[in-house]
């Protein structure tokens, strides 16, 4: 009888005993991670549990005070800018320029990642052709509804074709409909390109249907671990995610909608409570 052996996926994020702190105050307490290469992955937990810090070390936005964090095996501390060029980060806090066309928008992004300049114009096309904006990609952003202006951003991170694609609160101060557009896009690039996602949402329903395994923060640290339906599984029968949420955090949910300036005073305001 042939031998059989397990292939393990390639590890393309892990942390490992992260500490972090703002003062007296420990906002990422111990956190351990580790995320497949190819795997769709949720961090999840009410506002104030550590969850965009813990982000921003990732993408090197903070520095690790205590801790290592490596993406695809390159330690976030020595080598930053070839970290940089292998995620794409959408962050919760607006990045399009109201100003700007989405083709603009998008090639501003594509000159900060330095994508070489006769790739340029074609990698945007690419990139407003696969979050559907080509139509409307000569207009100005400020002219965007919500959904449109997320899908924008969700453009400018995939412009240097990340190998992980970071998601802060994505879908944050959309209406249903628009969240549902902005997920699709997500599944057809990751189906398309095998592509790692770790994403943050109070949205059960999406971290439900979109994550292989999830992470539930609270208060800084690792509360559970698993694939959502086995950690609804602890709880018995007929558990929700959203009861496994409140089970292990006591947060609370909201949902909330609007364009693009309401997009905007509500990322102030997450950013505020974060």
């Amino acid at each position: 009888m042939a031998e059989q052996v397990a292939v393990r996926r390639a590890t393309a994020l892990r942390a490992s005993g992260l500490i972090y702190r703002f003062g007296q105050h420990v906002a990422v307490d111990h956190v351990d991670l580790d995320v497949a290469a190819g795997e769709a992955f949720g961090l999840l937990g009410p506002n104030g549990a550590g969850k965009t810090t813990t982000i921003r070390i990732m993408t090197t936005l903070l520095p690790v005070q205590e801790g290592e964090v490596d993406v695809f095996g390159r330690d976030v501390r020595r080598a930053k800018m070839a970290v940089r060029r292998s995620i794409g980060y959408l962050p919760q806090q607006l990045s399009a320029d109201a100003a700007l066309t989405g083709r603009e928008n998008v090639a501003l992004f594509a000159r900060l990642f330095d994508v070489p300049s006769r790739e340029r114009r074609d990698r945007v096309a690419e990139v407003l052709d696969a979050v559907g904006l080509t139509p409307s990609a000569d207009r100005l952003a400020k002219t965007y509804s919500g959904g449109m202006v997320r899908r924008l951003e969700l453009a400018q991170a995939l412009v240097n074709r990340p190998r992980m694609l970071i998601l802060d609160e994505p879908t944050i101060g959309l209406d249903p409909i628009a969240r549902g557009d902005v997920w699709q896009h997500v599944r057809d690039l990751r189906e398309s390109t095998g592509m790692t996602v770790l994403l943050t949402t109070h949205y059960m329903d999406e971290a439900d249907q979109m994550c292989d395994r999830i992470a539930l923060m609270h208060e800084g640290s690792i509360r559970a671990c698993g694939p959502p339906d086995e950690l609804k599984a602890t709880l018995g029968p007929g558990t929700t995610l959203e009861e496994v949420f409140r089970h292990y955090t006591g947060g609370t949910l909201d949902e909330q909608g609007g364009s693009f300036r309401d997009v905007r005073q509500t990322r102030r305001t997450a950013r505020r409570l974060g």
